[in-house]
Order: structure tokens, then sequence, then C-alpha cells
């Protein structure tokens, strides 16, 4: 049950992080394009990634599948008792 859950929450996320980047790159939408910028010079590095919106979108969702799945597949209580 617990290789389940995890792999609807990986799933949702992977999936919807995955479609919004792609629909950035094919109609050039730049808040969800990703975009990183690496230099390295005599004074040291700079490393800087823009655009997270797709992951932070995929968390969200990832959240919700996972308590969705979690509430159709909740053993119900016997009430014969």
């Amino acid at each position: 049950m617990k290789l389940k859950r995890f792999m609807v929450g990986l799933c949702s996320f992977a999936l919807t992080s995955g479609f919004l980047y792609f629909v950035g790159y094919l109609f050039a939408i730049p808040f969800l394009t990703l975009h990183y910028e690496y230099v390295n010079d005599a004074h040291g590095f700079f490393f800087s990634i823009n655009s997270i919106l797709p992951l932070i979108v995929g968390l969200i969702v990832s959240y919700f599948a996972e308590k969705i799945f979690m509430k159709k597949h909740q053993k119900k209580p016997n009430n014969f008792s």
C-alpha cells in the first residue's frame, strides 16, 4: 500500500511538471520554461535557476493526488459488531 501511495505521488509530480515544462517550451511561455545559467570565472562561479513554478505546481498536484488516492483506498470500518 505504501509503494502504491508513493508511486501515485511520484507519477503525478513527474507528469504534471513534465507537461508544464513541455507546454512552456512548445509555446515559448517564459514562466514555464526552465532557464539555467552557470558562469565560472576567476572570482568564483555563479549558478542560477529560474522558473520553478512547474515544480511547485507538481508538488501541489501530487499532494492532492495522494490524498485522493488514500481516501478512495482507506479501509472502511466493520459495523457488524
